[in-house]
């Protein structure tokens, strides 16, 4: 084989397998950076749900948890014990991993979805007798429409 057919070949082999490592790389869900406080365990069990479905996490300890709701705009009714930024979005609380998915595919023009308070059954909330719960998305004015149900 003469030295520029084997380096074409080689060039081709390497651009499939950049290829076929892109693709991989595509179906992977982006960055959830976590932030909460440090005392709490349940902000942990609901990173790790996340992780079983696909998503790469990075869990930050606040001092002040309060402060970095107000910056990104979460509505004081809407709160709940962990705030998450991902692809853009905002996700207040105990929000399944599909909802999460479903808000990166669909992109609606919302700033992002919460769940309110810690319903048993949640995410990283689970538990003997789970509640039925809603998903909200949310606007930068507070305003919020359901956006799923779970639970019984």
């Amino acid at each position: 084989m003469k030295r520029s057919t084997l380096g074409l070949v080689v060039a081709a082999a390497f651009v499939a397998v950049a290829g076929l490592s892109f693709a991989w790389r595509a179906e992977a869900e982006p960055d959830v950076r976590v932030y909460r406080s440090a005392t709490c365990g349940c902000c942990k069990g609901w990173a790790k749900h996340l992780e079983r479905n696909g998503f790469s996490v990075q869990v930050i300890d606040l001092e002040d948890l309060g402060a970095k709701k107000t910056e990104l705009g979460i509505p004081r009714k809407l709160a709940s014990c962990h705030t998450a930024e991902v692809g853009g979005f905002i996700v207040e609380g105990h929000v399944p991993a599909s909802d999460v998915k479903r808000l990166l595919e669909e992109r609606p023009d919302v700033r992002g979805l919460a769940v309110p308070d810690m319903p048993e059954g949640s995410p990283g909330m689970e538990g003997p007798n789970p509640e039925r719960y809603t998903v909200w998305a949310f606007q930068p004015d507070g305003s919020a429409e359901a956006f799923a149900q779970h639970g019984p």
